[in-house]
């Protein structure tokens, strides 16, 4: 591999060998979003990764080693973007990645059904200079849309293999991947469409003048041609050192396209891949008569200005209020039965010693971890990945969008928003895929307030299952109350105008229960694998701290914030223990209160304070971890000494008010 010591950054050489002799191929799923690669990944891999219907669900990309027909190669999934000239995170990512690391080869995913818009991005992979093989995914979708694609034509215009598949329903996947060993045995170079004359003149000037510049990096002269006059960020540090008068003839050149097209360089070239797209799509595609669907008449009524909102609001308040009521039924006999198991262990060891505090201890584990988190958790997670794989989600990030602008954020920031309800730590995540740190630290906020599914488990857990499902319903709209003033005064305080956005709404799909049940356990693996084990650790100490008399040491320390909010003293340990995971909260305080039926020591009033409190109160460790990482770790300190300050002011507030309504 030839590098340039100057510049490290641009190093990969397209006569470079795509990887060592010693390492398998490296095959690259690469397309816009929604087009399918996560789910083309998981058919192939044999594992699942998480695939969603938003952007950025894959900002830090998935690997995998495989093996098909005998041949093996590495293979791995890249965030979806729209472009690789946007300064969006997820396209800085990806561009370095394709520069910087050994590529054997790039699939092009594409949606069959948006083939126009797709191949802009394809012809900017194909400036890259790398082999490729362009995958039409999703064909069914475009032939119920009356498009009629001739691979063999496209095919012929790229010079590059196509291959149509529905990644769905794994058809031709197998086909897919037999292209690509072929061309990985006989490397083809894409065919590189050329621009109108004047804008193509440009080009080779300066890529000719690149070509002889002995300073220049390491990649194809065309290529470094084209993104130095379009002005992209990662080429044109390159000019900062001013070598061999590039950077004046750079902007001679920028300013001969603005002077003969009225625009600015990049526009003019961005205005080009737009027209030779057009061009591909008009020669490769006929259209017939579309399909007439249910699909479009059902998205006139959910993304109706008025009537969508009444719909999501219907579906979300059926969606919480199944799980509570099939969650209550799985609780009532299970707790039961570790009550019964209890009592007959008080019958062979005597109450208080150190052997019945501690089998009291792991069987209270055990109890909170089926009785409790189980029959909420799993239930949601399978409900979220039903809606998510329907199409629902995107439709619900439509209707928020004048919502989110409102906030003074970015359309997109919805997306945190809504993963938040899964789950804390990939919601803060998905903030990378906004375009300022602004609207990544507004957004990673809000998405820390969000009731995530462990806190979901506690309002359903304790105030739907003690105080009803409408008194749930309000915790839910309290929430949704503070994250639009903390949005809002965030937002005031931090002024920036945010650009708008085109949010893409996907078809809808039908459900793969394979695909559902995948999600299900990767998203409650993490409960099940770690927390449960945590848990039951925890109430070993717990009932060590109580056999010991340490308890009464911490509720010393705790004494004050618990007398604020009226609380009883043995709740202390809880809080600590929900800063670990939030679901220990609820489950300690089963141990705590040395009883499954908290409504016989804690007065309705109390478990609303007790929910409040625990909802708004610190994020878990995982979260703040990830917080730190991505907003910073002053940020971060910030954003959970806020969260504390209103887990107090509700959590009082809620003390005051609760004795009115019960």
């Amino acid at each position: 591999m030839k590098t340039n010591k100057t510049d490290p950054d641009l190093s990969l050489h397209q006569d470079t060998p795509s990887h060592p002799e010693d390492e398998h191929p490296r095959i690259i799923l690469l397309g816009q979003p929604n087009s399918g690669k996560s789910t083309i990944f998981n058919q192939v891999a044999g594992y699942r990764s998480i695939t969603t219907n938003f952007p950025g669900a894959t900002v830090e990309f998935t690997n995998s080693h495989i093996r098909i027909d005998g041949q093996t190669c590495d293979l791995i999934d890249l965030p979806g973007v729209y472009s690789l000239t946007a300064l969006d995170n997820a396209a800085r990512e990806t561009k370095r990645y394709l520069l910087e690391e050994p590529v054997s080869l790039i699939i092009n995913v594409i949606d069959a059904s948006l083939l126009c818009r797709s191949l802009e991005l394809t012809l900017q992979i194909i400036e890259l200079g790398k082999p490729m093989v362009i995958c039409l995914n999703m064909i069914d979708e475009a032939e119920r849309k009356g498009i009629s694609i001739d691979e063999a034509r496209l095919s012929a215009l790229l010079g590059v293999p196509v291959v149509s598949t529905n990644a769905a329903q794994g058809v031709h996947i197998h086909e897919l991947f037999t292209a690509v060993f072929t061309t990985l045995e006989a490397p083809i170079r894409p065919r590189t469409p050329l621009m109108s004359r004047h804008v193509e003149q440009t080009v080779q000037t300066l890529a000719d003048q690149l070509q002889e510049c002995p300073a220049v990096p390491c990649i194809s002269p065309r290529l470094l041609a084209i993104k130095l006059l379009e002005g992209d960020p990662y080429f044109t540090v390159w000019l900062n050192q001013d070598k061999n008068g590039i950077c004046a003839r750079v902007k001679e050149l920028q300013q001969t396209l603005e002077e003969a097209h009225g625009q600015p360089a990049d526009s003019v070239i961005s205005a080009e891949r737009h027209a030779l797209s057009m061009g591909l799509f008009e020669e490769c595609t006929s259209l017939v008569h579309p399909q007439h669907s249910w699909r479009a008449h059902l998205d006139r009524a959910v993304m109706h200005p008025f009537w969508g909102y009444i719909i999501m609001a219907a579906v979300l308040f059926t969606f919480f209020n199944l799980i509570f009521k099939f969650g209550a039924v799985l609780e009532q006999p299970i707790l039961a039965f570790f009550a019964h198991s209890e009592q007959w262990l008080a019958t062979l060891l005597p109450a208080g010693s150190l052997g019945f505090s501690l089998i009291k201890g792991i069987m209270q584990g055990l109890a909170g971890g089926t009785a409790i988190v189980l029959p909420y958790l799993i239930p949601f997670l399978i409900g979220m990945s039903l809606i998510e794989d329907i199409g629902y989600l995107p439709r619900i990030a439509f209707l928020m969008d004048n919502f989110m602008h409102r906030l003074g954020l970015h359309g997109t920031s919805v997306v945190p928003g809504i993963l938040g309800y899964g789950c804390s730590v990939p919601a803060v995540m998905a903030t990378r895929i906004l375009p300022s740190a602004r609207d990544r630290f507004i957004a990673a906020v809000a998405a820390v307030l969000v009731p995530c599914s462990a806190r979901m488990t506690i309002i359903l857990g304790l105030v739907g299952y003690y105080l009803g499902g409408t008194a749930a319903l309000f915790i839910y709209i309290l929430n949704l109350v503070v994250i639009t003033v903390v949005g809002t005064v965030m937002a005031r305080l931090m002024p920036e105008e945010s650009p708008g956005m085109v949010l893409v709404i996907p078809s809808y799909k039908r459900p793969e229960l394979k695909t559902i049940l995948a999600k299900t356990w990767l998203r409650s693996k993490d409960f099940i694998i770690f927390a449960w084990p945590i848990l039951i650790a925890g109430s070993l100490v717990l009932s060590l701290v109580d056999v010991f008399g340490w308890d009464q040491i911490i509720t010393a320390l705790l004494s004050p914030l618990l007398r604020l909010l009226d609380l009883p003293a043995e709740v202390g340990m809880t809080l600590i223990f929900g800063i670990l995971r939030k679901e220990l909260s609820m489950i300690m305080l089963i141990q705590a209160l040395g009883t499954t039926n908290v409504a016989s020591v804690m007065s309705s009033t109390q478990i609303l304070v007790f929910t409040v409190f625990v909802v708004f109160y610190f994020p878990c460790l995982a979260t703040f971890g990830i917080l730190g990482r991505e907003v910073g770790w002053p940020r971060a300190i910030a954003a959970s000494l806020l969260t504390f300050f209103l887990a107090v002011l509700l959590g009082v507030a809620a003390r005051l008010l609760g004795p009115l309504f019960f």
